[in-house]
Formats: structure tokens, sequence, C-alpha cells
């Protein structure tokens, strides 16, 4: 079974390519994130067209997740739950049973950006990890085959940048936001591509997930790794691959730009 993760930057703006993309790769499930678009304006037809079931969550001109996969949907989720005090207004969760001959428990994050630091959107995004931790947690019992992937804006150390200076500063680098990343795994969820690559062995100038549009940064191959699977141990002993599909960010369509993001796949061996 074919899982991806791709934050698209726009759906409808980059929407050739995207589409491109899937006829080339046909995955079987793939979480999109930073729709920018609202449900109703979703491209849900190109997307069925090509045999997709849809599960979106949108917002107007920021965040947006969706879910699209060959198999049926259910128990869908929009949100991370709230505490009796908490709101959050901001479409960055979904997640939905995959009804594949072997169920998978599959969510689309967009984890926020939290810059700048000392401001309320570092505090969010804080927040936010203690929401996603905490229902993380909670589906362990399960059993199930669970892929949490996304956006999470997170760069998990420093062989996942192309240099740790310019990070030092910024949210996605944050001691206290990657302690919470190890959070996770020390939860029991598995990071797909350090486990299948085990750091050192992983492929040549292709490790990176997403490259900056400013200052030549995807010339200069001058890119982090923050899109990533986070598997339970019932997904992680069906690990095969892990695939970047670094090509796409220097493809064009009509002049429209690529997403600065990448799609990032992998395969488990589950029941056909």
């Amino acid at each position: 079974m074919k899982l991806a993760t791709w934050n698209v930057n726009s759906v409808n703006a980059r929407l050739p390519l995207v589409l491109q993309w899937f006829r080339e790769a046909m995955p079987d499930v793939c979480a999109l994130q930073e729709l920018k678009c609202v449900d109703e304006k979703f491209p849900r037809e190109a997307f069925e067209s090509l045999g997709y079931n849809c599960a979106v969550f949108g917002q107007k001109t920021w965040n947006g997740v969706a879910i699209l996969s060959k198999y049926p949907l259910s128990d869908i989720r929009r949100g991370l739950p709230l505490k009796d005090d908490e709101s959050d207004e901001q479409s960055r969760y979904i997640e939905a049973v995959v009804e594949a001959p072997q169920p998978v428990r599959f969510a689309s994050i967009y984890l926020p950006n939290g810059n700048p630091l000392g401001t309320d959107k570092y505090a969010y995004k804080l927040r936010w990890l203690e929401r996603l931790h905490a229902h993380a947690a909670s589906l362990l019992p399960l059993e199930e085959i669970t892929v949490l992937t996304g956006d999470f804006n997170i760069i998990p150390g420093k062989d996942d940048c192309w240099s740790e200076a310019p990070w030092l500063d910024d949210a996605l680098y944050q001691p206290a936001v990657r302690r919470a990343y190890q959070g996770l795994k020390n939860l029991g969820y598995t990071d797909a591509f350090e486990s299948h690559f085990e750091a050192s062995l992983a492929p040549e100038g292709n490790r990176y997930t997403f490259w900056d549009y400013q200052a030549g940064a995807w010339q200069k191959n001058q890119g982090i790794r923050i899109d990533h699977h986070l598997l339970s141990p019932q997904a992680a002993d069906l690990l095969r691959e892990v695939v970047i599909h670094k090509e796409t960010r220097g493809q064009v369509h009509d002049e429209a730009k690529p997403s600065d993001h990448v799609p990032v796949e992998i395969f488990l061996q589950t029941q056909s």
C-alpha cells in the first residue's frame, strides 16, 4: 500500500502539477496540507475522476487539510480534541479509517509554524503539540495500523537541515519543539524515514522535503526535512520503503511555480 503526504501550498493554484504527480505516482492514500480553500472550493471532481474518495477540512486563504483515498473512508474526524476551555478555528487536522482489505487509520497534519518566537503563534504551536500528543496516545490502545503524516513544521535533528545556523532562532528547530516530536516517538510511534534509512544511510542529497522560495535554496539544495510519517507499532512492522519525490520541486506547469514542499511516500506491505 502506497501512502503519501504533500503540502501543496494552495491546491487550486497548483492543481495541474498536483494532478500530474497523482497520475504518475497513483498513491493509494494521500494526505494534503495547506489547501488554502474552503471545502466548497476544493477540486473534488478532479480527484474523483482519478478514482479518489475525498475527505476535506478546508479554510479560506490559510491552512486546510485533506485525505484522498482509493478506498472508502470512515470514522472521519476534523480537528484535534479540545479541552473544555479551549477553542481552535484553524483547519489543521483530519483523520479517517481507510477501509482497505487491511484497514489503516490515517491522519493529515498541518502543524503550526510557530514563528516568530515569543509570540502567541509560538505558544499556539506548543499547545497544539500537547493536544496532538494526547490524541496520538489515545489511538495506540486501539492497536490499529495507524499513520500520522503531514507537514509537522519540525526539523527533528541537525541531519535534517542543510545547516543548523539559520534555524537556531526559528520555531521549527527549538529544543521544546524537537522534544515534543521525540515525545511522540517515545509513545511508541516510529519516524518512517529514520527507521528506513537509519540517518547515515539516507540517499545523498535527497533527505529534505522543503526548500524555501528565497535565496536560491532549491538550486543550492539548502533544504530541511519537516514532512514526516509517524507509524504505530502495527504500521512500523509493515514498512518496506520510503521515497522522497524530490523531482517535483523543480517542475513547472504553464509558468505556475511548484510547491516549496515535495511528496513523501511510504510503502506498507499490507494484505491485498
